[in-house]
Formats: structure tokens, sequence, C-alpha cells
């Protein structure tokens, strides 16, 4: 019998058909046989962050349950952006076909430069904390040691626009 982990992803895309960018990756995320979809949020419409330069985004969070390690997971979801069309990005925090991150692994906490679990600025992102309240409001933040309900409570970014897309 194999272990299955709990994972949070957040997919996004603000290039082309932005919710079927998103759609796609999900999807092939949870045919491959090691992955099962267990929850997923609202989809969101969201302003750029950092880099404002560029259109606004289409974000969702995903729970899965999975039988691959972080860094498998890591792998397949790099291997997915690429399937979809994401090229090298040239413009950091730039446009982008899809992006797909992992937010929350279990409760680890992973920082060796390949990957950063949980992921570094998510704490800071209503695009990631209002689609993962959706799902899982009282999921503790294991480095911050509270619910993500309450860093999107007190969260300091009231100027960036995340809209439910069907609202």
């Amino acid at each position: 019998m194999t272990i299955a982990y709990d994972a949070y992803i957040c997919v996004g895309s603000n290039l082309g058909d932005k919710e079927k960018n998103c759609q796609d990756g999900i999807n092939s995320l949870i045919a491959c046989d090691h992955t099962n979809l267990v929850q997923s949020s609202r989809i969101y419409r969201t302003d750029p962050v950092d880099y404002l330069d560029q259109d606004w985004f289409i974000n969702q969070v995903i729970h899965i349950s999975t039988r691959l390690n972080p860094f498998q997971l890591l792998d397949c979801l790099k291997q997915i952006e690429r399937a979809v069309g994401r090229i090298d990005d040239t413009i950091r925090f730039g446009p982008r076909i899809l992006d797909m991150d992992i937010i929350f692994y279990e409760d680890r906490v992973i920082d060796d430069g390949r990957l950063t679990v949980p992921h570094p600025r998510m704490h800071q992102r209503r695009f990631v904390l209002q689609p993962l309240c959706d799902i899982q409001p009282g999921l503790i933040h294991p480095v911050h040691r509270v619910s993500v309900e309450h860093l999107l409570a007190n969260l300091n970014d009231a100027t960036i626009g995340v809209t439910p897309v069907d609202a």
C-alpha cells in the first residue's frame, strides 16, 4: 500500500484562453495515476502583482492527494507547464500561459534552493489565500503557525483586486 500525501497547488494564467490553460493543467495533473483531485476553489480574476505591466490573471487553488514526493510533484508540474506551452520566464512575475506552484505539501517545511514549501510569498498573496480559504480556511501555515483564514484577514494588500469569475 502506497501512502498518499495532501498538497495544495495554486494554478494561474494570464495569456491566451486563461481558464482553459488552467483547466488543461489541472486535467493533466489528475490524469496521472499518482494524483487525485480532492477539492478545487472558485476561479478568481486577479490583478497582477509585482510586475504590473501585464494582463489580469485567472487563479485557482486545488487540493490534491498524491503519491509523489514534493520534488517529483515539482517536476511533474514543470513538465505540465511546458506541455501547455510555457517557456522560460524572461520577466520575473511576468506573463505566463500556465503557472502551477506548490503552496503546501502536508505540513512540511522545505527550503533547498530548488523548492521552497510553503510557498515563500503565499502568505502575502490574496490571489493564493482567497481561493485557499474557499476550500480549507482552517489550514495552519507550518511556519507562521496561524490559519490561512487568519493570514487572509490580516493581509495588507487591499488594492490588489481578486474577484470570483462567477460573481
